[in-house]
């Protein structure tokens, strides 16, 4: 047997093996994968390994890092868990950082503000860093500096046929890279600008929609006029009435207004939110990045979802959204656009939809309340991070402005179409 053949033997876990649920299951646990063999990958040299093994023994390849975007577990074939391959070496002075496969952004983040350095990370800090940066990656600054995968200088990726490639020698295989997701390779390292940015004013105003029904139409037209450096969200939901939650919103329907602000004007930014009254939470202030995940302040418990998305021209079906009465538990999440997002970068990329004002996530185990919250709702396009469910083609198409590229560099950088990715171009 080759010196491969058995480091590969050795790197494998089965259906038998101990550890085998462990490092199958992610985040998302609605339809988890299901592979033959999976692969704990710590290195470029075990993820080629892993994917030759898959080419030579004619298996499909479906890759994890912190599990969040699954929308259909595979069946069979190879997992590409990349976890443990997650570090990242910063540096400092061209404010750049590797960050390898399996890296969250909280181990970014962790290693760039020591710096007082910050990277375009999400929302949740436990989201693998790479796949949201190849799905276009819509983060806490994203109306002062664009896209994630706008600021993405290098990257390292196994194709399909097992050959290790710097992507960015290939213009073609770097643009659909950067907004393409995982359809045309195993990304093992990308290189991603940072920025001075060591802290940040931001946090939730969460209002009791029944005391204060007009927030999410106030916030809607405070977005109207508010410079780049704002970029900010609004969740809507019914909060559970259960002891784990904090008591001034258990059992509420809220509207949690998520603030990011860059620079010294945060306050006098935000004057026209705090006239609304008195929310029932405030967390709103300055603090350093390393702190940011406390924005949105998202569950850190891995749970069953499905969500859809829809990016629009404006909010003018505001009104028609379920409010308290609706049965099924739901979280419409409403984040603003514009700004830098809707200019393409230096070296552009396969990212859609630039001209879309704002995005409308609802997430709920319920199809039908999904359909009946999005039917007013006049689409402009759809983005795929925020997309927790399987798509049709169709659907999928919706979300970028070259599609035809799309499919014709799917075929030339994976023509038996191994790769297993969450949204299947």
């Amino acid at each position: 047997m080759s010196a491969r053949a058995l480091t590969v033997k050795y790197m494998m876990l089965t259906t038998t093996s101990k550890q085998y649920d462990e490092a199958r299951l992610g985040f998302q646990r609605r339809d988890p994968h299901r592979p033959e063999v999976i692969f704990p990958v710590t290195s470029a040299d075990e993820v080629q390994d892993a994917v030759r093994y898959a080419v030579d023994n004619d298996l499909r390849i479906a890759v994890q890092a912190s599990g969040h975007g699954v929308t259909e577990g595979i069946d069979g074939g190879v997992l590409i868990a990349t976890g443990g391959f997650n570090g990242v070496t910063v540096d400092a002075e061209r404010r750049t950082a590797w960050i390898e496969a399996g890296a969250t952004w909280r181990d970014v983040v962790a290693a760039t503000a020591p710096y007082g350095l910050a990277p375009l990370s999400g929302s949740y800090p436990g989201v693998g860093a790479i796949p949201y940066t190849l799905g276009g990656g819509l983060g806490l600054m994203a109306r002062r500096y664009g896209y994630a995968a706008d600021h993405v200088r290098r990257i390292e990726v196994v194709t399909a046929d097992g050959v290790r490639r710097n992507a960015e020698e290939d213009p073609d295989l770097f643009w659909a890279l950067r907004g393409g997701g995982g359809n045309f390779g195993v990304v093992t390292g990308i290189e991603v600008e940072l920025f001075d940015v060591p802290t940040i004013f931001g946090g939730s105003l969460y209002f009791d929609l029944a005391e204060y029904p007009e927030a999410p139409e106030v916030w809607r037209e405070w977005t109207r006029s508010v410079p780049e450096e704002v970029t900010s969200a609004i969740a809507i939901l019914p909060v559970p009435d259960i002891p784990q939650v904090p008591e001034p919103v258990r059992g509420k329907y809220i509207g949690q207004l998520q603030l990011a602000i860059l620079g010294d004007r945060g306050e006098e930014l935000i004057a026209p939110l705090r006239a609304i009254g008195t929310p029932a939470i405030d967390t709103v202030g300055v603090m350093p990045y390393a702190d940011s995940g406390q924005i949105f302040a998202e569950p850190e418990r891995p749970d069953a979802y499905s969500s859809r998305n829809v990016l629009l021209d404006d909010l003018d079906a505001l009104k028609t959204l379920p409010g308290p009465a609706a049965e099924q538990m739901h979280v419409i999440a409403i984040r603003h656009l514009g700004g830098a997002l809707a200019r393409q970068p230096e070296v552009p990329n396969a990212v859609g939809h630039r001209d879309a004002a704002y995005s409308l996530t609802v997430i709920t185990t319920d199809t039908q309340l999904q359909r009946k919250i999005l039917a007013p709702w006049s689409a402009v396009g759809r983005f795929l991070n925020f997309s927790y469910d399987k798509l049709t083609p169709e659907e999928i198409a919706e979300a970028y402005d070259d599609y035809d590229r799309l499919l014709e560099l799917r075929r030339r950088y994976d023509p038996d179409r191994r790769l297993w990715a969450n949204h299947q171009i």
